[in-house]
């Protein structure tokens, strides 16, 4: 139910004897998160139900959690309240512990309770007196904080003769302190680490389980046998369908040239082609316009082949204009880092096919932004030339109609009037008015 991240954090905690309790209560809290807290109070009770898997000062640091989570509601409000009445009336249990559970009950919202939780686990454990302290029956207890006497629990045959998961550790002599003995943890289907004596992480890893009952014998379950069809009942019909086998006719064909040009494509992505290998490109799209859809171009892979090869990039794209997919491929060329080369597709593209006006108005808007944006006052000169003669390009062409960007290009042009080409570009949008 929690990773192992807010496991470790939960047992830093726990085993913070030495520190107030207030103080571990409120870092409880604030480091786990109100829709994490009920999580974490699970896994807490589910070290407390094994005895020897804590020790007594981890134990009252738990409960000392359990307890005051909840301390701003009702008792009856509280999920672990019945559990805690339980442990508090166990005779079983260590009365450090009872006496301790007994007085965070009576604690809320006195100054008792404050003083209570000033002490540290260790402190109190140390200082405690048993002679100064009663122990209330079971029915006094859950009738005073529970208001009904629970039921006997169900208790289950097989669950009863479940192998634990928590064991003694073998090298630990029979006697010994209880809180001294390490356990070791079995994972589900796995086998038990004897002798590890890692208590910290077998409890890390039954709070990610969420498991203490063990590995219980298999219920083997026979199939129920099927009910008799009753009158007016629908019944399942399974079709008989018997479908002819088709013989793929392309299934031993040639595919040499496409796999020629796919290893072209290739290192047309990773830097420029020979004169001779774009060539061949051109040759085989032209000859073949099908083989568009099969060189192992994808619109991700797009910026590359602009960068390295613009011409090819430039033919690819016209042979791609009719398909499903161009969008994807214009989207990926409109977004992409502004260059000449990018530019320079834009162009061509624009004088051999139709490109949608919301794509050209689009890249004009990236390509003014980019100007705007750069820093190296260099380079941005050099781009602002570039962009100037590429609309100048776009408007003399009759590409675009400078009216849909007049105020925009307008405010360019102004910004970027020091530069030669921007005032030419200013010049004629004057006479376009």
């Amino acid at each position: 139910m929690i990773g192992t991240q807010d496991s470790k954090e939960l047992l830093s905690l726990i085993n913070a004897d030495q520190r107030p309790l207030d103080e571990i209560v409120s870092d409880f809290i604030s480091i786990f998160k109100p829709s994490l807290q009920f999580k974490a109070c699970c896994s807490l009770a589910l070290l407390l139900e094994d005895k020897k898997m804590l020790k007594l000062t981890q134990r009252l640091i738990a409960f000392a959690i359990l307890h005051h989570s909840y301390s701003s509601q009702q008792p009856s409000a509280n999920p672990f309240i019945s559990f805690i009445v339980n442990v508090a009336s166990d005779d079983s249990a260590d009365k450090v512990e009872r006496a301790f559970i007994l007085q965070l009950l009576g604690s809320t919202g006195t100054s008792n309770g404050r003083e209570l939780l000033k002490q540290s686990a260790a402190d109190y454990a140390k200082g405690f007196d048993p002679s100064v302290h009663v122990f209330p029956q079971l029915e006094q207890l859950q009738n005073q904080y529970c208001d009904i006497v629970q039921p006997e629990p169900y208790s289950c045959l097989f669950r009863n003769k479940a192998v634990r998961k928590a064991l003694p550790d073998p090298d630990v002599p029979r006697g010994c302190d209880a809180n001294s003995a390490e356990l070791d943890y079995v994972p589900p289907g796995g086998k038990p680490r004897v002798g590890s004596g890692d208590r910290d992480g077998a409890a890390v890893e039954l709070m990610q389980n969420l498991s203490l009952e063990g590995m219980n014998p298999q219920w083997i379950r026979p199939v129920p046998p099927k009910l008799p069809i009753q009158d007016g009942e629908l019944i399942w019909l399974n079709h008989d369908n018997s479908h002819e086998l088709l013989w793929d006719y392309g299934m031993c064909a040639d595919t040499s040239r496409g796999a020629a040009i796919r290893d072209l494509i290739a290192k047309a992505l990773k830097g420029p082609l020979a004169p001779a290998q774009q060539e061949q490109i051109l040759v085989e799209l032209a000859s073949d316009p099908k083989l568009v859809y099969h060189c192992g171009l994808t619109p991700r892979k797009l910026p590359e082949l602009v960068e390295h090869n613009p011409l090819i990039a430039v033919q690819v794209l016209i042979k791609l204009m009719n398909s499903a997919e161009i969008a994807d491929y214009l989207t990926v060329l409109v977004n992409m880092d502004m260059s000449l080369h990018s530019m320079e597709v834009v162009n061509r593209l624009t004088t051999e096919v139709d490109l949608p006006t919301e794509f050209v108005h689009m890249y004009i808007t990236n390509c003014i932004s980019s100007c705007e944006n750069i820093k190296d006052k260099y380079m941005q000169n050099r781009l602002v030339r570039l962009v100037c003669v590429f609309l100048q390009s776009l408007i003399r062409n009759k590409i675009i109609n400078v009216q849909d960007l007049f105020i925009e290009v307008q405010a360019f042009c102004i910004e970027f009037s020091r530069i030669r080409e921007a005032a030419g570009l200013f010049r004629l949008l004057k006479s376009l008015e």
